[in-house]
């Protein structure tokens, strides 16, 4: 949600109060649980989105605008599935640069990126591996953040690099995740997580040295490699335990929901909701609810 409010506030719409919304997307998903998927690999996607609505022809701040969530079970986003995609690296187009949006959930950073992909299509390439400047550094992978893992060419030491938050990258959910459970679990094994940037010579290098372990991206669990790598299932295994509550963790949290004296318990965990009624909330106060937060949104 501050993710939201940061990208909204950048292209001037309104924020909004980041606890209501998550109480109102909760509610809802609690309302429509019988569209969250059981079989592991699928899950109930939530988009919350905002656009202008101020009925005029200009250019300026809107005087109004609508909030709303898109909700839908999705399953794995490649025709693929969890398997290996094909990359074009892509120096004729960029998808992010200095002083940009690049760090932004815009509509404006998927849409120019169309034409290059159906370019990279044509090509026999499933997806853009994203580029930038002389040096080519190795920005983001189709719609998702990029992971390498390589040996060291100094010390020899395994690490798993992806390029830092400097502003054309996107701040990931999954990203986050990633670099947690690395920082976890990975480095008690010797590994070292580095945020920093790289280019693709950097990989060509350590490709021909045979120190390229592997590469995946995140966001979408598609694996840009020859095959799902070592280090990209272990990272989808322990994020699914997370997210289907086959383990204890700190992401996994129990949230009262108090609205006109009825409780709801919501259990959260990575990317899945479960929810546990303790008194039901009535179908009319949650589309008063409903109504507050449009009303609220257009003020």
């Amino acid at each position: 949600m501050q993710r939201m409010n940061e990208s909204t506030a950048r292209i001037a719409l309104p924020t909004f109060e980041q606890a209501a919304m998550i109480q109102l997307i909760s509610t809802f998903a609690s309302m429509e649980e019988r569209f969250i998927p059981s079989t592991k690999g699928y899950s109930l996607y939530l988009r919350p989105t905002m656009i202008g609505t101020q009925r005029t022809l200009g250019v300026g701040p809107p005087g109004s605008a609508l909030l709303y969530v898109i909700a839908s079970p999705v399953g794995p986003y490649y025709p693929t599935g969890f398997k290996a995609i094909s990359l074009e690296a892509t120096d004729y187009a960029v998808r992010a640069w200095p002083g940009g949006v690049g760090d932004k959930k815009l509509g404006a950073n998927y849409a120019p990126c169309i034409v290059p992909q159906l370019q990279a299509a044509k090509r026999g390439f499933h997806q853009n591996l994203w580029l930038f400047g002389e040096e080519e550094f190795v920005t983001e992978v189709g719609t998702m953040n990029m992971f390498v893992a390589m040996k060291n060419k100094e010390t020899g030491q395994k690490e798993l690099i992806t390029a830092p938050l400097d502003g054309m990258i996107l701040a990931g959910v999954t990203r986050d995740c990633v670099l947690s459970l690395a920082k976890e679990k990975l480095v008690p094994e010797g590994w070292n997580v580095v945020e920093r940037k790289y280019t693709m010579k950097e990989l060509s290098d350590a490709a021909k040295d045979g120190r390229l372990i592997e590469a995946f991206g995140s966001g979408t669990a598609a694996i840009p490699e020859q095959e799902a790598g070592e280090i990209a299932l272990q990272m989808k295994n322990w994020i699914e335990e997370i997210q289907y509550g086959d383990v204890e963790h700190e992401w996994i949290k129990v949230t009262a929901l108090w609205k006109d004296e009825h409780w709801l318990y919501a259990e959260r965990s990575a990317a899945h909701c479960r929810f546990t009624e303790r008194k039901s909330a009535s179908i009319i106060q949650i589309q008063e609810m409903k109504r507050e937060m449009r009303r609220e949104s257009y003020i």
